[in-house]
Formats: C-alpha cells, structure tokens, sequence
C-alpha cells in the first residue's frame, strides 16, 4: 500500500470514529497493530491528527483523535491525489481493454461467439 494512501484511510476513519483504538484501527485497515501505530505515528507527528486523553484512565486506547486544520487539508489533497492517480489507471485500463478487443476481432476462428 502506498504511504499516501494509507495516511488517507487513517484520516477518514479517524474523521469518521474520533475514539477509535489503535486494534480497532488496525482491524479496519486489514494492517497489524505494529503498522497502524507507525501510520497513527506518523499523522501525528506531522500534525495532521491530534490526540486528546478523553477519560481519566491508564488505559492506553482511550483517546480522542481529532483532525486538525492541517489534517482535513491535507486529507483533501491525498482523496485528490488519489482520484487523479484513479483516473489515470482508469484511462490505462480502458486502453488496454480496447487493444484487446480489437486483438481478439482479428484473431477470431469463425464459430467463436461475438465478443461483448
């Protein structure tokens, strides 16, 4: 996974379930806890998450996650980064299907059925 991609699924699911544990982080990323707590980490230190203790306990998962205005910044900027990258795998795909069709109309045996 890209580490633009995943600093955007963890500012989504943050924006999304501010209380979310890091194991409940994990989980819904599909990553291990060791990986999510380098992305959490990582959003963190570049400010874009901040990290409020929301309830007088030792229990280190009991935290409040907020975007800051650098967060939802630069979230914006990676869904768009992310769209313009889909697009051009789109367009590439697209390409790619149209070669073969044209690929399989020239090299089909005549009782093959029609190509969709």
């Amino acid at each position: 996974m890209i580490e633009e991609d995943l600093h955007l699924k963890v500012l989504r699911l943050l924006e999304q379930e501010p209380d979310m544990s890091q194991r409940q982080l994990a989980r819904s990323l599909g990553l291990s806890v060791g990986k999510t707590h380098y992305a959490l980490k990582a959003v963190l230190d570049r400010g874009w998450v901040k990290a409020q203790n929301f309830r007088r306990s030792d229990n280190r998962s009991a935290y409040l996650y907020k975007l800051t205005p650098s967060g939802l910044h630069e979230k914006a900027r990676l869904a768009y980064a992310l769209l313009q990258r889909k697009r051009a795998e789109h367009k590439a795909l697209m390409t790619e299907i149209e070669q073969l069709r044209a690929e399989l109309q020239t090299t089909k045996p005549a009782n093959e059925p029609p190509t969709p």
